[in-house]
Parts: C-alpha cells; sequence; structure tokens
C-alpha cells in the first residue's frame, strides 16, 4: 500500500482548500493511504513515512511563505533518510501572475535538495488550463477546471507512487484509464 502525505502551509484557507482537493484526488487511486496536514500539525515522522509527498504554499513576493521554508530548514536536517520519494507541489497566489509557478519551483528545488524525484502534470483540467509546473490557483478554487488541476495533482502522484514504488504497471498515466484531456 503506498502512502501520500499532502502537506501544506495555509494563511487565508486557499492553500488548504487546495491541498484538500489534492488529498482527494490521491484517493481516487486504490490502496492508498492519504494523509492531509498542515506544516504546523506534521513531523519529520510523517516525512519518513510517505512514499509520495504533495507540498503546498501560498505565494508570497513571487516566491514560497517563509513558514514552509523554516519547516525544511528546522524541522528536517536528516536529509538523506528522504532520497527517491516522489514529489510534487501546488500554490496559490493573490492574482494571476503572482508568481505561483514559480512558488511551485522553489518548492520542487526544496524537494530535489532532499533527494526527491519531482513532476509536472501534463494534462488539461480544462480549456487553457494545466498543472504543468503543479497546480497553481488565483485565490480558492472554484471552477472546475481549478479544483480538477488539484484532485489530477494528487491523483498523479498517488499513480506515480502505485507504478514505482507499489509495482502496478497497469496504473500507468499513458495506459489512458480516464480522460486526460478536455478534447480527448
Amino acid at each position: 500500500m503506498g502512502r501520500i502525505l499532502v502537506l501544506y502551509y495555509s494563511n487565508e484557507g486557499h492553500t488548504k482548500k487546495m491541498a484538500e482537493y489534492v488529498a482527494e484526488g490521491a484517493k481516487q487511486i486504490p490502496e492508498m493511504e492519504v494523509r492531509l496536514k498542515s506544516i504546523y500539525e506534521a513531523n519529520r515522522d510523517d516525512i519518513y513515512w510517505c512514499d509520495g509527498l504533495a507540498l503546498g504554499s501560498p505565494t508570497y513576493l513571487g516566491t514560497v511563505a517563509s513558514e514552509m521554508k523554516k519547516f525544511w530548514e528546522e524541522l528536517l536536517p536528516d536529509w538523506q533518510k528522504l532520497d527517491g520519494k516522489i514529489g510534487c507541489a501546488f500554490s496559490s497566489q493573490g492574482g494571476w501572475g503572482g508568481g505561483a509557478e514559480l512558488t511551485c519551483q522553489t518548492l520542487m528545488s526544496i524537494m530535489i535538495n532532499y533527494g526527491f524525484l519531482v513532476f509536472g502534470v501534463t494534462d488539461y483540467s480544462g480549456k487553457q488550463f494545466t498543472a504543468h509546473y503543479g497546480a497553481t490557483q488565483a485565490g480558492e478554487p472554484r471552477q472546475d477546471k481549478e479544483i480538477e488541476a488539484c484532485k489530477r495533482l494528487g491523483r498523479r502522484l498517488a499513480e506515480w507512487v502505485a507504478v514505482f514504488v507499489d509495482g502496478k504497471k497497469d496504473l500507468h498515466p499513458l495506459n489512458k484509464l480516464y480522460k486526460r484531456n478536455p478534447w480527448d
């Protein structure tokens, strides 16, 4: 059974809402144990426990929130225990063009420094809406395509954990077990 941790920091609740949708998407894959925790609820054992990590932060000044960065700097000094885990990112921003993709890249850079294998999502969740660098959102996700981007990120994380950790090659996304783009 694969283990997924959706870990987030949220100030106004938008990133928390995204995290809930990411966790919902991860639960779409059978036999996945999914934990949803804020950085204030999580500890180093939660990070060591997971096979896959979805990491979320709001965008502040075009980058990751200082609270998230501090979590990684202070809580996890034993970085070699994380090598080879699978990771992805998500971020909320105040408005479109606010830097959420840069925040996702920063979150992935943090994970890469701990040895995580990170990925983006090639699917479209709606017309002109992707999660290539991770799920990004201006404010709270409300539209179907915004919610689906979060869910798709979680599902893809669970699929990669199923394929690479649990050996379930039949769950590979290229097997087209579901509609990957709105126009398919």
